[in-house]
């Protein structure tokens, strides 16, 4: 018998008892299906076994761990279904980009062009009759050479390039009755967990529907984001224009010595669409105030240089302008729920003042212009004055900049906004996306310790807070754009690797960032690290390792 403490009490149970059994034991103590356990400080599915005395945490749906467990699970059964449905019609199908609540799913034919609505309703149903026959997905440990062998079987070729760079002896191969197939983090021990899903056509493939971690139990409405998706899919279209559509690609072109040529296709692919939207800008004519906002990490800055440096091609004088500078005083900032200041909403801006310096400047005023001195938590006035002549345009960056309240008193012909953000779209793999709050994550990580001294660990600690303010005060507006800006770079991970991996090493078990420090670390052993000797000046990456043309 081995003792396990659990919720502060002994439990006995018998050595070889699945945790499945013990979660069973306190599902009705938690309001959401547990999906993990923690064992002695390390994370544990479902399937493994009790083997000694131990202290146990469970993890549900309602946690983020637990959450994208959920959602590979639910994936896993998608695929499934789509090669028992579709059979020898299917070519290739990959999981893409993150929407909201749907992942968006690829599915490339043989001979039709799309999916019809019924082999859609078909995919759907096998589905169904896997989830409600709740099949077992089986986990074993396999040499690698054995596993590169049943990839190659199966025709996942992705797979199999991405295990030749792979360091480690063996791999964990999953396996739902006899589909194969390799996931990036846990799994749900049978089909029978997933409960709430919906299927639906959407552009070249369908919308996996999962639920929000808010509410593990409840679908939610989709709702379609056509700018975000065709920012997404222009950035996927250039990784198959340079071959390089996941990591196992990207490390074949570095280590076959052309990661220069990539690199400079990648950067002349961001710089002709900053082109494109610097033209746009000019042509809509009447435009004095761009707008530029995005999440954190997004390379706002550089951004905002490079696009100053295309208006100037155009014969226009562009003028800098940091929203943050019109911060309250810190006596005045608003708290949040937890009593500190809360930086990140729209009432810690001077909106008043904000909108009566564009507005003066708009009508050919002289207006000074302040500066924020976060020392003291107060704005001055160090006489930065301007007045816009003809061919002047404000360059204007901040979180709040697509927000209707920032600008309410702007003629809307005045103002062209830009949402930016790191939207990757490189995949680990056909099956495992990179979801871009990570990429975001480690350039913040690497950026931070650089420019600010800060840990890895407070970063990572931070970054939920981060990401709530993100979905309250960005997000909602960013389909309000004029344009959107994508700025990862398909290379920009390999360069990262090697800043973020001692950082990440430097968090121990035991710290509460410890199990996303792991994942992290786990995430970058895919890539073969690149020198940044090989990154221009002017690169947006460079806002975050460093050398950088730009003040940034």
């Amino acid at each position: 018998m081995a003792k396990l403490m659990i919720n502060g009490k002994e439990y006995e149970y018998d050595e070889g008892t699945k945790f499945e059994y013990v979660a069973k034991d306190f599902q009705k103590e938690y309001a959401d299906t547990i999906a993990l356990v923690i064992e002695n400080g390390k994370m544990r599915e479902l399937t493994k076994s009790v083997k000694k005395d131990a202290t146990i945490e469970f993890l549900t749906l309602g946690d983020k761990t637990g959450h994208k467990t959920y959602v590979r699970t639910a994936t896993m059964i998608l695929i499934k279904s789509m090669y028992d449905v579709l059979r020898d019609r299917l070519d290739h199908v990959s999981v893409e980009y993150a929407i909201g609540q749907g992942y968006y799913l690829e599915v490339e034919l043989k001979e039709e062009k799309k999916l019809s609505d019924a082999d859609v309703a078909a995919v759907k149903e096998r589905m169904q009759e896997l989830i409600d026959a709740d099949r077992p997905i089986t986990k074993r440990s396999y040499p690698k050479d054995d596993a590169i062998r049943i990839f190659r079987e199966n025709g996942m070729m992705d797979k199999v390039r991405l295990f030749e760079y792979r360091r480690s002896s063996s791999i964990n191969v999953y396996c739902l009755d006899d589909y194969y197939d390799y996931y990036y983090g846990y799994m749900l021990p049978s089909t029978g967990y997933v409960k709430y899903y919906d299927v639906i056509p959407y552009e070249d493939g369908v919308m996996l529907l999962i639920p929000h971690t808010e509410d593990p139990s409840r679908l939610g409405f989709f709702e379609p984001r056509e700018k975000l998706f065709a920012t997404m899919k222009r950035s996927n279209d250039w990784g198959k224009l340079m071959g390089i559509c996941n990591v196992g690609e990207l490390n074949d072109c570095i280590c076959s010595g052309n990661i220069d040529d990539m690199i400079l296709v990648a950067e002349a692919l961001q710089e002709r669409r900053i082109g494109e939207i610097a033209k746009e800008i000019v042509d809509r004519g009447d435009v004095k105030f761009v707008l530029i906002a995005g999440p954190s990490s997004s390379g706002k800055t550089s951004f905002s240089h490079r696009l100053s440096i295309q208006l100037r091609t155009f014969g226009k004088v562009p003028h800098p302008i940091a929203m943050d500078d019109y911060f309250v005083d810190r006596e005045f900032t608003p708290l949040d729920e937890n009593g500190n200041y809360d930086f990140e909403c729209i009432e810690a801006i001077d909106t008043d003042k904000f909108n009566e310096d564009l507005t003066n400047l708009l009508e050919g005023k002289e207006v000074e212009l302040p500066d924020f001195n976060f020392k003291v938590g107060k704005r001055e006035y160090n006489g930065k004055k301007l007045k816009l002549s003809p061919d002047d345009i404000l360059v204007i960056e901040g979180i709040h900049g697509l927000n209707p309240a920032a600008t309410n008193r702007l003629p809307e012909d005045s103002k062209f906004k830009i949402f930016i953000s790191a939207l990757t779209t490189l995949n680990i793999d056909d099956h495992n996306r990179i979801p871009t709050t990570d990429a975001r994550m480690l350039r913040r990580i690497v950026r931070d310790a650089r420019t600010r001294g800060a840990s890895a660990k407070r970063t990572i600690g931070m970054w939920q807070s981060v990401r709530r303010g993100e979905e309250k005060n960005i997000f909602p507006y960013q389909e309000s754009a004029d344009v959107m800006f994508n700025s990862a770079l398909i290379y920009e991970l390999a360069a990262l690797k090697q800043y973020a991996e001692p950082l990440l090493f430097s968090i121990r078990q035991g710290e509460p960032e410890y199990f996303e420090a792991k994942r992290m670390l786990k995430f970058l052993e895919y890539f073969v690290g690149i020198d940044v000797k090989h990154v221009p000046n002017n690169s947006l990456c460079r806002e975050f390792v460093g050398g950088s043309y730009f003040k940034v």
